[in-house]
C-alpha cells in the first residue's frame, strides 16, 4: 500500500491567510490520513482533543441508511492538516494534492465525524466523499477553526464552550465568554475547590451542575457585578484577575455549601433548587450584593450573611413565599428567566433585610 495519496482538488479563492480545497476520497483513505480526536482530560486535567463522543444510535442510522444502494452523501467531511501534504498549482483553480503517510496521520476531522464513523462500518462499500480540507499552521490554529466552522453548527454548546480557554483570537461574542469558560474550568477541576467535579461538562458527565448555567452566572457578574469589579481592579494593581475571581467564586460557594448542607451535599437539580438553575443565578446576584456593598470576599463574612436566609428559603422542600398570591412549590422554580428574576429578587431582598 502506498505511503503518498494523490487527489485532484479544485482550490476557491477564499481567505489569503488559510488554503481551502476539496477532492473526493474513500472513507477508508480518509482515515489513514485523518484522525478523530476525541476531547477528553488527561491525568493533570488538561484538555485533550476537541470531537464530542460517538453517537452510537446517530452513526447506526447514518450506516443502515449509507448500505443501501441508492445512497448518497452530499455533504463533506472536513479536515484540517497540519503538515504533510504539498498542492501542486495546475491551471482554472485546480490542484495536485500528494498526502504524505510515512509519519502516519496528519489530519484531524473537524466535521463530519460520525459520517465518517458509519462509513468506516462499512469497508466494502466503495463509496466516494467529498473532502473539503484547509491547512493549519499548528493544533492551536486547527482549534480556532473547529469552534469557527461549528459554531453555527448544531452542536453541543457545552462542547464549544469547554473549547474556548485553549483557543485564541475568537471573535468578541465568542472570546467574551472565555473567561467564564476558564473560571469554570478552575472551579471543576482545581483540587479542593467547592465545586471541584460538581459541574457537568463534556469530559466530566457525572457532574450534578450544568457548565453553562454556571457561565451564566459567571458572565453576569463579570458584565455588571463583583467579579466586573474584581478583573477592573486586578487590571489596576496588575493583578491575576482569573485567580481573584476564582477565589471570590471558591469561597463564596464553600460558604453556600456549609450555610445549606443539606440542600448542597449529594443533591441534583430534580431534588433540590440550590444546584438547580435557578438557585445557581439567584445566588450569583446574592453573591454580588454582598460583595459591592459590603466588599464580602471570605468563607467567614459569606457565611455570616448568608444566615438571614436560613428558614426562609425551599431548596428540597415547602413553599417559596415570594409576597402576596405568589406563593410557588419548592420545585416549579425552572430554568427561564422570569423565575431567574423571581427568585434573585427575593434571595437579595432577604439578604439585605438581614443585614
Amino acid at each position: 500500500m502506498s505511503n503518498i495519496l494523490h487527489y485532484t482538488a479544485l482550490i476557491p479563492q477564499q481567505s489569503q491567510q488559510h488554503t481551502v480545497f476539496c477532492f473526493c476520497a474513500k472513507a477508508t483513505d480518509i482515515l489513514r490520513f485523518a484522525g478523530i480526536d476525541r476531547i477528553g482530560r488527561q491525568e493533570d486535567n488538561s484538555l485533550t482533543g476537541f470531537q464530542r463522543p460517538q453517537i452510537a444510535r446517530h452513526i447506526k442510522e447514518i450506516r443502515d441508511y449509507l448500505a443501501k444502494s441508492e445512497a448518497i452523501l452530499p455533504n463533506s467531511v472536513v479536515v484540517a492538516f497540519t503538515g504533510g501534504v504539498t498542492l501542486e498549482n495546475q491551471s482554472d483553480g485546480m490542484a495536485r494534492v500528494s498526502i504524505d503517510l510515512s509519519q502516519g496521520q496528519n489530519a484531524l476531522v473537524v466535521d463530519g465525524q460520525q459520517r465518517l464513523s458509519a462509513l468506516a462500518e462499512l469497508p466494502d462499500k466503495d463509496f466516494e466523499v467529498f473532502v473539503s480540507a484547509l491547512l493549519c499552521e499548528n493544533e492551536a490554529e486547527l482549534r480556532k477553526q473547529f469552534i469557527l466552522i461549528n459554531n453555527t453548527k448544531p452542536l453541543p454548546k457545552a462542547l464549544i464552550y469547554e473549547l474556548l480557554p485553549t483557543v485564541d483570537g475568537l471573535p468578541q461574542r465568542l472570546d467574551s465568554r472565555r473567561t467564564a469558560a476558564e473560571l469554570v474550568e478552575l472551579l471543576n477541576y482545581t483540587e479542593g475547590s467547592p465545586l471541584e467535579s460538581l459541574l457537568k461538562q463534556q469530559t466530566n458527565p457525572a457532574g450534578v451542575i450544568q457548565d453553562t448555567i454556571m457561565q451564566r452566572m459567571i458572565m453576569t457578574s463579570l458584565s455588571d457585578g463583583a467579579l466586573r469589579e474584581m478583573m477592573q481592579a486586578a487590571r489596576t494593581e496588575q493583578r491575576n484577575g482569573l485567580e481573584q475571581c476564582f477565589k471570590l467564586l471558591s469561597a463564596f460557594f464553600e460558604a453556600v455549601a456549609k450555610t445549606f448542607p443539606e440542600a448542597w451535599k449529594e443533591q441534583k437539580p430534580k431534588t433540590s433548587r440550590l444546584v438547580h438553575g435557578a438557585g445557581i443565578v439567584g445566588m450569583g446576584y446574592v453573591m454580588d450584593y454582598l460583595f459591592t456593598t459590603q466588599n464580602t470576599q471570605t468563607v467567614a463574612e459569606f457565611q455570616t450573611s448568608l444566615q438571614a436566609l436560613k428558614g426562609k428559603t425551599a431548596w428540597t422542600a415547602g413553599v417559596w413565599d415570594f409576597g402576596p398570591d405568589n406563593q410557588r412549590p419548592w420545585n416549579s422554580l425552572q430554568n427561564v428567566p422570569k423565575d431567574y428574576l423571581v427568585l434573585s429578587q427575593y434571595l437579595v431582598q432577604v439578604v439585605k433585610r438581614g443585614n
